[in-house]
């Protein structure tokens, strides 16, 4: 299956960034895009088809690019876009302050029904995250780390070592490394 196709079905069906729904929602989306200068559909169809090497149309993949570029250079923010590369989402996570400063690494695995809040970043190398996690504002995994399913990461958390299913991680007791004997 394609995974353009995929994102596709996904966006149809996914949560709005707002919490009503009218017969004027397509055009309150137009609106809200256009005062964030973020529209979440076009951005992750985008994105879709610029990771996806098996996407051929040259200029308008590149053209795609660029847009995805200027979205995450306008919001300091990259969600790992490469050109036919990039994290990996299987389905795009729930923003709900937008894309406001996330940095996400051009390896990460993330799942279904993921929140992230601003500020967050996941590194490089590695990097899996399970089915409904949330991942509260200004929170680092570091590389290598693996989230289980239905785990919740704290506000401001340095996530260090794998969070099992069902578990909550907040931040860990601070160490003095340096301590000044006057």
């Amino acid at each position: 299956m394609n995974l353009s196709f995929v994102y596709k079905e996904v966006l149809k069906k996914h949560n709005k960034p707002y919490a009503f729904e009218s017969k004027m929602s397509s055009f309150l989306d137009y609106i809200l895009s256009f005062i964030q200068g973020f529209n979440y559909q076009k951005y992750f169809k985008r994105r879709s088809y610029v990771i996806d090497p098996n996407y051929k149309n040259f200029i308008l993949k590149t053209y795609y690019f660029c847009y995805v570029k200027k979205i995450e250079a306008n919001n300091m923010c990259s969600f790992g876009t490469g050109y036919n590369s990039g994290a990996r989402f299987l389905m795009p996570p729930i923003l709900e302050h937008g894309p406001c400063g996330i940095i996400i690494g051009h390896d990460a695995v993330i799942g279904r029904n993921c929140t992230i809040l601003q500020q967050v970043t996941i590194a490089q190398g590695g990097v899996r995250i399970g089915d409904n996690v949330f991942i509260g504002a200004g929170a680092k995994i570091l590389p290598g780390v693996k989230i289980g399913n239905n785990a919740k990461i704290g506000a401001n958390a340095v996530v260090i070592e794998d969070v099992p299913d069902n578990a909550t991680c907040v931040l860990s007791k601070p160490r003095i490394i340096l301590k000044d004997n006057k």
